[in-house]
């Protein structure tokens, strides 16, 4: 059974959000020793699947959650207060279902025995999301009955706890070209090596550490969808409209995290103008990666993948994002040198929303999209010399 939402006045709280209230100051303890020893959030993980969490986002048909995708927006985004390595983690995980969802209701793609597998037995997903886009990565290889697919991985959130590794390599197809081939290998596919290199600046509990993949022998029933490559296609704009309003749910929880500190810090100065001041510039970007979130979360509740809805939740990323990293800046500077020690936690928050910077679309890559949709431009298509070209709107 999916778990019931609540109401109250003009906002629906859901049980998965009101869990992870529960489970947060948990993790939250368990945060600054996982940040100090690079170690993978697996404590926290553990208590996740004791509450059937990796399966909120199943259809409750097939024995899951049944939560939406505004409700594991809302979770995810409580969690991000409290420990945004699990968040992000948990994220790349609850994409992967939700999609899977998606397309099972929506398409009738055969996804069923993953959700139910996912339902009845917590199984972790890893995506190797952080590696490969448009383009795809890595070589698969036409063998009889399948595939063998060659390549390496990184930013496989989640690597340490995965049951199955969701990805993706391109096939030389000779008739159609360099085709994207998805596919879900087990961890313990003979060739499949997860490489522990995760040292980075934030986000250090994920376990997003590098897979690599030696001749993995993948069958052709295991081929869940083809796409061109380099191609915005169908498929992509399914991915895009589901997987970054969750991800940046964290990045929002976690400058919520850093706003209840600064105020919590400033408390004593609260009189003073230079205080009020930063303060409420620390409230109006907060307030924008907000409203830039809701826009994400409203676009994906559309349930209208395409041109216009990725473009939608795209603007939401970069703006949410950007808005997010300076709330937090401004934190910083709120809480005055307390900030700058490490047992307040604020400069890890700082750390961790670093982390919006990196996922797609990024940089000139969003602004060319946004700007060639406005445009009326093909978005798979490109001016090389930089100039204007006329071009029939599609």
């Amino acid at each position: 059974m999916g778990m019931q939402a609540v109401t109250t006045n003009d906002r629906v709280l859901s049980d998965w959000a009101a869990l992870a209230r529960e489970l947060g100051p948990r993790f939250a303890a368990r945060a600054s020793a996982h940040d100090a020893a690079d170690s993978f959030v697996a404590d926290n993980y553990r208590d996740l699947r004791e509450r059937r969490v990796f399966s909120a986002g199943v259809p409750a048909e097939l024995g899951g959650g049944g939560a939406s995708h505004a409700e594991l927006c809302a979770m995810l985004r409580v969690l991000g207060q409290h420990c945004g390595s699990t968040a992000l983690a948990l994220a790349m995980h609850t994409h992967q279902v939700a999609i899977a969802a998606w397309r099972w209701r929506h398409e009738g793609a055969a996804m069923e025995l993953l959700l139910r597998r996912v339902a009845d037995q917590e199984t972790i997903l890893v995506s190797s999301g952080g590696s490969d886009w448009l383009a795809g990565s890595g070589r698969a290889e036409k063998v009889d009955g399948g595939y063998r697919v060659t390549g390496r991985k990184v930013f496989a959130s989640g690597a340490p706890a995965g049951d199955l590794f969701m990805t993706m390599a391109v096939h030389d197809d000779p008739e159609g070209g360099p085709t994207v081939l998805h596919f879900a290998i087990p961890f313990d596919a003979p060739g499949l090596e997860v490489k522990d290199t995760w040292r980075t600046l934030g986000m250090r509990g994920t376990g997003s550490h590098d897979i690599v993949l030696d001749s993995v022998f993948v069958p052709d029933a295991a081929i869940g969808l083809r796409r061109p490559a380099g191609r915005w296609s169908p498929a992509w704009h399914v991915v895009a409209m589901h997987a970054l309003p969750l991800i940046y749910a964290v990045y929002v929880g976690i400058a919520e995290a850093a706003r209840a500190l600064a105020i919590r810090q400033a408390a004593g100065r609260r009189h003073d103008a230079g205080t009020q001041e930063l303060v409420g510039r620390m409230e109006n970007e907060l307030a924008t990666a907000r409203m830039a979130l809701r826009q994400m979360v409203d676009a994906a509740a559309g349930g209208r993948p395409g041109i216009e809805t990725t473009n939608e939740v795209m603007i939401g990323r970069a703006v949410a994002g950007r808005a997010a990293i300076r709330s937090v800046e401004v934190a910083m500077e709120v809480a005055s040198g307390a900030g700058f020690y490490r047992d307040l936690g604020l400069e890890r928050l700082f750390r961790d929303v670093q982390g919006a910077r990196y996922h797609q679309l990024r940089g000139s890559a969003q602004l060319t999209y946004a700007g060639r949709v406005a445009l009326g431009l093909d978005v798979n298509r490109s001016d090389s010399n930089g100039n204007a070209r006329k071009e029939q709107a599609t």
